[in-house]
């Protein structure tokens, strides 16, 4: 039983230790191609600019859900498996 204790403590420990470096490590970015850089340069695109980079921002979160989303499935799996 404490085998299982200690296990479970240490996995808190690592996720927590992740949890808290990657809040650490966040760093703000201007998510932008070299192509769309090229066309919207310049001191009158400012708002399209940023616009662009919205954009590019929302379309990276999808990819993101569904490996979140595959990963927590395959836990799940993994997890009713050991039971």
């Amino acid at each position: 039983m404490k085998k299982i204790a200690a296990v479970r403590f240490s996995r808190f420990v690592k996720t927590s230790f992740f949890l808290l470096v990657s809040l650490f490590l966040y760093l703000p970015v201007n998510a932008q191609c070299a192509m769309c850089r090229a066309a919207l340069s310049g001191e009158g695109n400012k708002a399209k600019a940023a616009a662009v980079n919205d954009g590019i921002v929302y379309l990276m979160v999808i990819p993101y859900l569904l490996v979140g989303a595959i990963g927590y499935a395959v836990y799940r799996m993994r997890k009713n498996k050991s039971k």
